[in-house]
């Protein structure tokens, strides 16, 4: 029997998730002082607000008891929305993006590292906003409630319930019996490559400000760059290929990183997903190489692979980074990046999609239904690697494939109700859902999301917080039976 929602405890957690934006919002407050923009006063405002805010709901609510499934399923749908409101007030304060939709829609593929974005000049706007942008990647990829979880004791009630809401992926492991502590281990090593990946960045000619963003966007796989051409702006094979690194490791499980750090060195290549993830980068970006560079797209066949290689890792781990126009490649190449939208990044990584485990699984479920027609009373296990993988979490497997795609049908129906053609609806659902940003169609990789009508953008906006939170989270919210009362 369910138990009855926590409303005070809920609302308690709400209160400390604003407070902790208001807190974050110093940061972009320190660098509209050292840059002295335009953007200074409307920080200072959200500051105050979302601090007055959270201070109150904190004041009038207190914890009472554990969380259960249920509360915790609310604490991370309905937190992520609110986190969003409150993220685009510096947006909409400063005047710098005048529509509170416009500004909602930045915030939210902020945080969920989406990286779809209504700006025409992004390198108009004032740095704090710059900053602020990649911030909100860097904050939504390791996850507010991991966070959370980190940092704050006082949220450790119900902590398993928050951490299974909140982790991409079939299964949410811990890497140790507290959960509160698997969240530090996994934002010391997230907060670790971070920093490794801003050195490298700096030895390749970019500046402090330039690094740290596209760092805090590369490790959320969110793809909010700084300039208006995004990664092509720099022009330099060195950036391409060490934010295509950097950009492959993010989009690797977590755990099998601190794994490695603390010695199994053979963590990566024990893992069935990272060897299937690993294989489905080379094997299409050769493909992409070849295929554009024998329709000659590319006038050598090293800048078809630098192109190729980091775009497929770029859309393939949902990042969105653009050295390249995608769309002006030969119609093979195209096919291969739509169809790695739907794919995205490993379990436990930062990447968006379906993720490769569910590929997996999905493919040796059907391979398995193939062998019982010729052998029906046949028992077949469905293994990846070493392990076994139970029945129901194959069903829900593929119970969430299925919803995946009638998810993605039902938003670009939604999107051609709205008159956009066939190739950008597809395109705005498979890149909102799917958290990458550029899509196909007039929301390519050259342009952005500023045309779309305004409802249009709110449906999009919970798409990126479906996608983003592995569709139940989300959508049992919605059930009915979520909110009567047992």
């Amino acid at each position: 029997m369910l138990k009855s929602l926590n409303t005070s405890s809920v609302f308690h957690i709400f209160g400390y998730l604003i407070l902790m934006l208001g807190l974050m919002l110093f940061l972009p407050l320190v660098i509209s002082f050292i840059y002295s923009d335009s953007s200074t006063m409307g920080i200072i405002l959200s500051i105050l607000i979302s601090i007055f805010t959270g201070f109150l709901i904190v004041k009038f609510t207190k914890k009472n008891s554990e969380l259960s499934i249920r509360d915790g399923f609310l604490v991370v749908g309905l937190g992520w929305l609110i986190i969003a409101l409150f993220g685009a007030l510096p947006f909409y304060l400063s005047g710098a993006i005048p529509s509170f939709t416009d500004a909602f829609f930045e915030s939210m593929s902020g945080f969920t590292t989406t990286g779809a974005s209504i700006l025409s000049d992004i390198e108009a706007l004032p740095k704090a906003l710059l900053f602020w942008r990649s911030f909100t990647h860097w904050i939504g990829g390791m996850g507010i409630i991991v966070l959370s979880l980190a940092i704050l004791p006082m949220l450790g009630i119900g902590g398993m319930q928050l951490f299974k809401a909140e982790v991409p992926g079939p299964t949410a492991d811990k890497l140790t019996p507290r959960v509160k502590n698997t969240a530090k281990i996994l934002w010391i090593v997230y907060v670790g490559i971070t920093a490794v990946e801003v050195v490298f960045l700096l030895f390749g000619g970019m500046d402090l400000f330039d690094a740290t963003c596209h760092s805090f966007a590369t490790m959320a796989t969110g793809g909010f760059s700084t300039k208006n051409t995004s990664i092509a702006a720099f022009n330099s094979t060195y950036i391409d290929f060490v934010i295509t690194f950097f950009m492959f490791i993010a989009g690797v499980n977590f755990a099998l990183h601190y794994k490695f750090l603390i010695g199994k060195f053979n963590s990566y290549w024990d893992d069935a997903e990272f060897k299937t993830y690993m294989f489905l980068t080379i094997g299409i970006s050769l493909i992409i190489t070849f295929s554009n560079y024998f329709a000659g797209v590319f006038n050598s066949l090293f800048e078809s692979f630098r192109h190729g290689l980091f775009q497929t890792v770029s859309i393939g781990t949902t990042t969105g980074f653009g050295t390249h126009d995608y769309e002006t490649w030969t119609s093979v190449s195209q096919i291969l990046i739509f169809i790695l939208m739907f794919i995205g990044g490993s379990a436990g990584s930062t990447g968006g999609g379906m993720k490769v485990i569910r590929l997996i699984v999905v493919i040796k479920q059907g391979l398995i239904e193939l062998k019982k027609l010729l052998h029906p009373n046949a028992v077949i296990s469905l293994k990846v690697g070493k392990r076994v993988i139970p029945k129901d979490v194959t069903f829900s497997i593929i119970g969430f494939f299925l919803l995946y795609v009638f998810l993605f049908i039902l938003v670009s129906i939604s999107m051609t109700f709205l008159g956009l053609d066939i190739v950008t609806a597809a395109g705005t659902s498979a890149a909102c859902l799917g958290n990458i940003g550029p899509g196909l169609g007039m929301v390519g990789p050259t342009e952005n999301y500023g045309f779309i009508p305004a409802i249009g953008k709110w449906i999009l906006s919970i798409a990126m917080m479906i996608g983003r939170l592995e569709l139940y989270t989300v959508l049992v919210i919605l059930t009915g039976g979520f909110w009567r009362k047992r």
